[in-house]
């Protein structure tokens, strides 16, 4: 990086502490957003790549991005005086951008284009507009978990998000187990590893989307499990800190191991022909 990069840089740092303390008080305190302290250093690591596979690449610096930057500016400010941590998470990613198509130009801008909206996913969703999903969820997976249940043999009863066992224990599904923080914090990791494999765009985007259906199968598992393991030792056993914690630890880890999988025998991405060079 030159001088000026460096001191544009620490001039964002400062500005922008205000929103990394925003975000941070809501990966600590929010399940579903703990994997936001995770994605700047992947990000940080695939842009390091990125920049020294292009270190030829010129630069050309863009007075259109210092308007971006300003419009950024305004956002932030915007996001401190109304205390939301999504503007402020928004205008710290618009920012980034808008510094580097400023200093280094469009060609740079497309390069890093990657790492740079996948910050995106360390922004949290406004609670507001996650509330009607998460009751949606909460229905999906109780009569599904209850179906499956069934099936199994096992004769439940579903109250709402209440599953009642057949010794007349109440499990209560709870927002935890509604899908959202499966989705949530799988989604970026099945974007990386689209991002990552060598597999064809077609396959890279249909990776991406599967995450969503192997979250919440991952999850409906986890509550099938859990509704099984309620009815053998006792709803008090299963819910217990650590059992629903290791529980939900190997559910998750199974759900990574699916996107891996299903990377391995999507489509590859065609090789690329090197052209012949001609006689003299």
């Amino acid at each position: 990086m030159k001088r000026p990069e460096w001191i544009t840089a620490l001039l964002l740092a400062a500005v922008f502490a205000p929103a990394a303390l925003a975000l941070a008080r809501v990966w600590s305190s929010v399940e579903h957003y703990s994997h936001g302290f995770l994605v700047p250093l992947a990000a940080g690591l695939v842009a390091h790549g990125i920049a020294q596979r292009n270190a030829a690449l010129p630069a050309r610096p863009d007075r259109r991005g210092a308007l971006a930057l300003a419009a950024a500016l305004v956002l932030q400010v915007a996001g401190v005086l109304v205390g939301s941590a999504s503007g402020q998470g928004l205008a710290l990613v618009a920012a980034l951008a808008a510094a580097i198509w400023w200093l280094r130009g469009a060609a740079w801008l497309r390069a890093l284009a990657f790492p740079v909206a996948f910050l995106l996913f360390m922004v949290p969703i406004p609670p507001a507009w996650l509330a009607p999903v998460v009751v949606q969820l909460l229905l999906f997976v109780s009569t599904a978990a209850a179906g499956v249940l069934h099936a199994l043999g096992l004769a439940v009863v579903r109250e709402g998000n209440v599953i009642v066992l057949p010794d007349g224990q109440s499990l209560f599904v709870a927002e935890a187990c509604s899908g959202l923080t499966s989705i949530v914090t799988l989604l970026p990791i099945a974007v990386l590893i689209a991002y990552l494999a060598p597999i064809g765009r077609g396959s890279k985007i249909a990776l991406a989307l599967l995450a969503v259906p192997i979250a919440m199968v991952a999850n409906l598992i986890r509550v099938v499990a859990t509704s099984m393991g309620a009815s053998w030792w006792g709803v008090e056993f299963v819910t217990g800190d650590t059992v629903h914690a290791l529980v939900g630890l190997a559910v998750y880890a199974i759900a990574c191991a699916a996107l891996l999988a299903v990377s391995r025998v999507l489509p590859r991405a065609p090789a690329r022909r090197t052209r012949a060079a001609k006689p003299a």
